[in-house]
C-alpha cells in the first residue's frame, strides 16, 4: 500500500472530497464545500489547503462565524440531510462564535462539520494570541465549549489522529438518529504538519444509510394498541420529511381515517388542503388540531421529539386514557411519554404498521371519528385563516394581512425560511404549503438571526426555487451578515422584513403574564423616567439593505406589498422588502398554553394572579 505525504489540513480536505452518501441506491456527494473566515488559527493551515488543493470542494467566504454555520445547517436541512458544508474558523473568538449555531444544528438534528482552529499543540508560542488559559486544566481551550453542543467532538493533536477522527465524524454526520454538529478542533501547528498518509484513506468512500426496518414484535404491539383506540391523532415531525415518508404518511392516514397534525419541523409533510391535514399542533397550533389533540385517545408521533411547543407544555392531551405510540429512528425520542415504541425509519415503520392493520385474518381498522367531524373542524379553521389573511387594521398593515398577501403572491414552489419571534407562530397556524420542503422553519432552537443566513443556505441547496426569509426587525438586527454572502455568490434571496419596532413576540408574552411591558420595544430612553418609553427609533431598513448592495423596497399597505413582491421577482440579486406592521397583530391562543414560569411573589397583583393561573395549568398537565 502506497502513501501520500500531506499536511493534516490537506489530508482532511482530500478525505472530505471523497465522501458519498447512498440512500435507496442513489449516491450523492456528501460534502459540498467549506465555508470559512480566516484568522491566524487556520489561514496558513486549512486556508492554504483550500487555496492550493481543494479538489472539487467549493469555498464560500462567510461574514460572521455564527451566520455561516446557520447557512451550512440550512443547506443540510434543505438537502434532507443528504449533503453538508464544513465550516472553518480561527481560534478563540472566531471559534466561539460558532457555538450558538452548533447548538442550533444539534437541537434540530442537522449535520454540520465544524473545524475551528485551536491552540498550538506544541505549546511553543504559549500563550498564543486569543488563547484561553485555564490554570487548573491547561488542556482546556476555547473549543471545549463545543463539547456540550456537539454530537461528536475531537481534538487532533497529531496528524495521524485525523484518520480515526475523520471516520468517526462521518459515522455521526451520516447517522439519522445520531446526527448534529460534529467538531474537530484543529491546533494551528498540527494543521501544517505533514504525515505519510496511506492512499487507502483517500479512496472513494460511500456511506450507506439503510432504512431501519421495524421489528415484527414492535409492529404487532403497535397494531394491537391502535386497534383498541377510536380517536387516534398522527403528529408528523421532521423525521417524516428527512425520511421522505410523505406518501407513506398520506396512505396511512387515508387507510384508517386518522387526522394528521404537524410540528414546525414536519409542516409540509402533507399539502395543507388534504382533507386529513388539520395543521400545526400545540402552542402555535390550529384550533382544529388542538381540539383533536385534547380528545385523542392515542397520539401517534412520527419523527417528532415532542418539544414543549408541540405538547403545549404537556397540557395538549386531555383524554384520561390517552396513550402514545412513537415511531422514530432515535431510541431517545421514541422512549418519550412512556409510549409504545417502533424504532425505525418513518417510511419503513408506517408501511409495516399499515400492513399489520390490513393483513389477512383481521378486520381492517378504521378510526371512530364521526362522519364529517374532521372536515367540520378543518372548515372552521380555514375560515379563520381566511379572516386573518384579510384582516384590516385602522393603524396600518396587520401582520396576518401581510402574510396573506405574501402567501398569494410568492408562488406555491417558493421556500419560506423563518426561525424566531411572532412569525413562526403565525406561519405554523396560517401558512398553506402545497409542496414538501417549501416550509423551512428552525424552531428547535428558535435562534434569532437564523433567517437571513438560513435563506442563503436554502438557496445554495435548492437554486431552482425562489427563497424568502421572513424575519422580524429584532432578528434582522442581530444577524444579517450572510446577506452580503448571497450577493457575493450570486444566490438571490428575498428578505421580507417585518418591522414592528422591537421584540414584540416577547413583549406580548410579557404582558400576557402580568407585566405592563418592559425593555422589549425599540424606543428612545426618556430623561424624565429613565426608561425606554420614548418614541420609536426611526430605522430605515430598506436604506440599510441598499447600502450593502441589495435591491430594496418598502411596503406599508397590502397593495404596496403585492407590487413590491412582483418587482422583487424581477430582480436578479438579493432583495429586501421592508414591511411596517402594527405591533400586536399576530395570532395567539387557539386552545393552547405555554409554561414560561411566572414569579410567585411580585409587587404587581397581575403577576401573582398569572402565577396562580400557571399553577392550575401545571396541575392539569401530564407529569412526564
Amino acid at each position: 500500500m502506497g502513501t501520500i505525504r500531506l499536511t493534516m489540513a490537506q489530508a482532511l480536505l482530500k478525505f472530505l472530497d471523497q465522501q458519498y452518501l447512498s440512500v435507496d441506491g442513489r449516491e450523492t456527494k456528501f460534502v459540498h464545500g467549506v465555508m470559512g473566515i480566516f484568522g491566524h488559527g487556520n489561514v496558513t493551515g486549512i486556508g492554504e489547503a483550500l487555496e492550493r488543493s481543494p479538489g472539487s470542494l467549493v469555498y464560500i467566504q462567510g461574514k460572521n462565524e455564527q451566520g455561516m454555520v446557520h447557512a451550512a445547517a440550512a443547506f443540510a436541512k434543505q438537502s434532507a440531510r443528504r449533503r453538508i458544508m464544513a465550516c472553518t474558523t480561527s481560534i478563540g473568538p472566531g471559534a466561539l462564535n460558532m457555538v450558538t449555531a452548533a447548538a442550533t444544528a444539534t437541537v434540530n438534528r442537522i449535520p454540520v462539520l465544524l473545524l475551528p482552529g485551536d491552540n498550538f499543540a506544541s505549546r511553543q508560542p504559549d500563550p498564543v494570541l486569543q488563547q484561553l488559559e485555564v490554570p487548573g486544566d491547561y488542556t482546556v481551550s476555547a473549543n471545549d465549549p463545543f463539547k456540550a453542543v456537539s454530537r461528536y467532538w475531537d481534538r487532533i493533536v497529531r496528524p495521524e489522529q485525523l484518520m480515526s477522527a475523520a471516520l468517526q465524524a462521518m459515522r455521526v454526520l451520516t447517522n439519522p438518529a445520531e446526527t448534529g454538529a460534529v467538531t474537530l478542533a484543529l491546533p494551528q501547528d498540527v494543521q501544517a504538519e505533514a504525515y505519510d498518509y496511506p492512499e487507502e484513506f483517500f479512496t472513494r468512500r460511500v456511506h450507506y444509510v439503510d432504512r431501519q426496518p421495524a421489528s415484527k414484535e414492535a409492529v404487532k404491539r403497535a397494531a394491537d394498541l391502535l386497534r383498541g383506540k377510536k380517536r387516534p391523532l398522527l403528529i408528523a415531525g421532521g423525521g417524516v420529511l428527512y425520511s421522505g415518508a410523505m406518501e407513506e404518511l398520506k396512505e396511512f392516514a387515508e387507510a384508517f381515517h386518522i387526522p394528521v397534525a404537524e410540528t414546525q419541523a414536519g409542516k409540509s409533510s402533507l399539502p395543507w388542503n388534504h382533507p386529513l391535514n388539520t395543521g400545526g399542533v400545540g402552542v402555535t397550533g390550529t384550533s382544529a388540531a388542538n381540539r383533536l389533540a385534547r380528545e385523542a385517545d392515542l397520539i401517534i408521533g412520527v419523527g417528532t421529539r415532542y418539544s414543549d411547543f408541540t405538547t403545549a407544555s404537556k397540557s395538549a392531551f386531555g383524554h384520561p386514557e390517552v396513550q402514545f405510540l412513537n415511531l422514530n429512528v432515535s431510541a431517545f425520542d421514541s422512549a418519550k411519554w412512556g409510549g409504545a415504541a417502533i424504532q425505525a425509519d418513518a417510511a419503513e415503520g408506517l408501511a409495516a404498521l399499515r400492513e399489520a392493520l390490513t393483513g389477512e385474518g383481521d378486520s381492517p381498522y378504521r378510526s371512530g371519528y364521526a362522519e364529517g367531524e374532521i372536515a367540520a373542524l378543518k372548515r372552521e379553521w380555514e375560515a379563520e385563516v381566511d379572516r386573518l389573511y384579510a384582516l384590516e387594521h385602522e393603524e396600518g398593515l396587520a401582520q396576518t394581512r401581510a402574510l396573506g398577501v405574501i402567501q398569494e403572491s410568492i408562488g406555491a414552489g417558493s421556500v419560506v425560511v423563518c426561525a424566531a419571534g411572532s412569525l413562526p407562530g403565525d406561519l405554523h397556524r396560517l401558512w398553506r404549503p402545497e409542496e414538501p420542503r417549501t416550509y423551512h422553519m428552525e424552531y428547535g432552537f428558535s435562534c434569532m438571526g437564523y433567517e437571513v443566513s438560513g435563506a442563503f443556505g436554502a438557496a445554495l441547496a435548492d437554486p431552482d426555487r425562489e427563497v424568502y426569509a421572513l424575519v422580524g426587525d429584532g432578528s434582522y438586527l442581530m444577524l444579517h451578515s450572510e446577506l452580503i454572502t448571497s450577493l457575493q455568490e450570486g444566490r438571490k434571496i428575498t428578505v421580507l422584513l417585518f418591522d414592528n419596532h422591537g421584540f414584540q413576540c416577547i413583549h406580548n408574552l410579557q404582558r400576557g403574564h402580568g407585566s405592563d411591558g418592559f425593555g422589549n420595544e425599540f424606543r428612545y430612553r426618556e430623561k424624565e423616567t429613565g426608561r425606554l418609553t420614548g418614541g420609536y427609533l426611526p430605522i430605515d431598513f430598506a436604506a440599510h439593505a441598499r447600502s450593502l448592495g441589495a435591491a430594496s423596497y418598502k411596503a406599508s399597505t397590502a397593495e404596496e406589498l403585492r407590487q413590491a413582491i412582483a418587482d422583487a421577482k424581477k430582480e436578479n440579486r438579493t432583495t429586501l422588502i421592508e414591511i411596517p406592521v402594527v405591533p400586536g397583530t399576530n395570532t395567539d391562543g387557539y386552545e393552547s398554553w405555554w409554561n414560561v414560569g411566572v414569579p410567585e411573589v411580585s409587587e404587581s397583583g397581575k403577576v401573582v394572579e398569572a402565577h396562580q393561573e400557571m399553577k392550575k395549568r401545571i396541575q392539569a398537565a401530564k407529569p412526564f
